[in-house]
């Protein structure tokens, strides 16, 4: 059963999303200049177009077009410091039982957030991720499922490249900033290129982006957050239109997380394919269990996104489809849940026809 959360509630932690978001556009475009819009590829996109010094301008990545965007632009030269109001928000909502960080992986956000990796449209993905869902849909999500030791962060290639930015200093660089016993992990098949970084033998961050190319493992470059990135199938079906959310650390991170309808549905997917060791099978049941109480959290809430991105999912390929029905097939006997699989489908099927 579903316990959702009261609606101030909800309001509080979309005020937060809306001042933490505010704060970081105030901070990053502080100095002279104006904010302008470029087309490509029929999409508009803004940037900040710095004043004239030493007879040269700058123009910095700020954003694609949307509502929310052009408010905070519209907002931007009366927005103030309002550190002890968002600190205070944050309070308040850790104490209603949503969950935010641990204090290492929310001073990884802040760093991450102030060098402008967000800025270049990374996603934050992961449990990480799924911990500011509860803000997001209006319901209680299990602390159990929220339980992490790392940080995964993805953005698509083409992203990386349109945006003709980049952060001041590499990834790696700024995560010393938080902890200088931070490494670059050695990759295997990519010799002095490094996709993975960790503090001794436990917490790690890992940066990822969408394969559509051959399963060669080769690393690929992400130049707007200086970084290498490994590879992953069906990673493009998450991180595809990522939305705003706030980290609950600190005075609230502004960051950017997958949508939660399409969060839901890869991790129903991608349960099915963590099968080699012992390890990777309890990831699998996270996986699964992270999917089917969010998928819950959203049918009342989101019932048409959940039958669209269902359909999208399923216009895959025959794989996508395989690795989806296994999954629900499943919910049951590893989840106890046996109403979960039938509810599902008739809500996001079309009336006499199963996919597959």
């Amino acid at each position: 059963m579903v316990e959702r959360i009261a609606l101030p509630v909800q309001t509080l932690f979309a005020e937060l999303v809306e001042r933490a978001h505010a704060h970081q556009l105030q901070t990053e475009f502080d100095v002279a200049g104006r904010f302008i819009t470029r087309s490509l590829n029929g999409r508009e996109y803004w940037y900040f177009r710095s004043a004239m010094k030493a007879g040269e301008r700058t123009d910095k990545y700020v954003g694609p077009d949307s509502e929310e965007l052009r408010r905070l632009i519209k907002n931007h030269e009366t927005a103030r410091d309002d550190y002890k109001q968002r600190r205070q928000l944050v309070t308040a909502l850790e104490r209603t039982g949503i969950k935010g960080p641990d204090a290492r992986t929310g001073r990884i956000l802040e760093a991450l957030a102030n060098a402008g990796i967000f800025r270049m449209r990374a996603v934050v993905v992961g449990t990480t991720a799924y911990q500011t869902y509860a803000g997001l849909v209006g319901a209680k999500l299990a602390a159990s499922n929220a339980i992490t030791e790392d940080l995964d962060l993805a953005q698509f290639k083409t992203i990386s490249v349109a945006v003709d930015d980049e952060v001041d200093v590499p990834l790696l660089e700024i995560l010393q900033t938080v902890d200088p016993e931070f490494r670059p992990v050695p990759d295997t098949f990519s010799p002095g290129r490094n996709s993975h970084y960790a503090v001794g033998t436990g917490y790690r961050v890992d940066v990822l982006t969408p394969n559509r190319g051959p399963d060669d493992d080769a690393l690929v470059t992400l130049p707007s957050i200086r970084s290498d990135a490994q590879p992953l199938r069906f990673l493009d079906f998450l991180i595809f239109q990522e939305v705003r959310s706030v980290a609950l650390w600190g005075p609230g991170i502004p960051i950017n997380v997958p949508a939660p309808e399409r969060y839901a549905l890869h991790k129903l997917m991608v349960s099915r394919l963590r099968l080699a060791t012992k390890e990777s099978q309890t990831k699998a049941q996270k996986d699964l269990r992270q999917a089917v109480e969010l998928i819950r959290a959203l049918m009342p809430t989101r019932p048409y996104e959940l039958k669209d991105l269902w359909a999208e999912l399923n216009d895959r390929g025959p794989r996508w489809r395989q690795l989806a029905n296994e999954a629900l097939s499943l919910v049951d006997a590893q989840l106890g849940d046996p109403d979960f699989a039938n509810e599902f489908r008739q809500m996001v099927e079309p009336s006499g026809n199963t996919y597959g």
